[in-house]
């Protein structure tokens, strides 16, 4: 991919990026909220909760936003892609 390419593309992952961590805290707190019936997740330096339920608690945070980062970049490739015919991660 051209350097031009990858600069337009830059502040496209920018974006992706700063979506992926709204939509994934939304759905995070969501499935919280089910798992473990409570509102707020354990933060890791609340020592009301045990350790392992902070753990917990960031694996799943951390599995979420992984994935939802992953879509959010495939599709704002694909859409780059269409627009440029040229792939951003070449």
């Amino acid at each position: 991919m051209s350097k031009k390419a990858k600069l337009v593309y830059r502040p496209i992952g920018l974006l992706g990026g700063i979506a992926a961590g709204l939509v994934s805290g939304a759905v995070f707190k969501q499935v919280w909220r089910i798992l473990a019936k409570e509102d707020d997740a354990p933060g890791a330096l609340q020592s009301e909760y045990p350790m392992r339920e902070v753990v917990i608690a960031a694996a799943i945070q951390g599995a979420l936003f992984a994935a939802t980062k992953a879509a959010i970049d495939r599709a704002g490739a694909r859409g780059f892609t269409k627009l440029t015919g040229t792939w951003p991660g070449d």
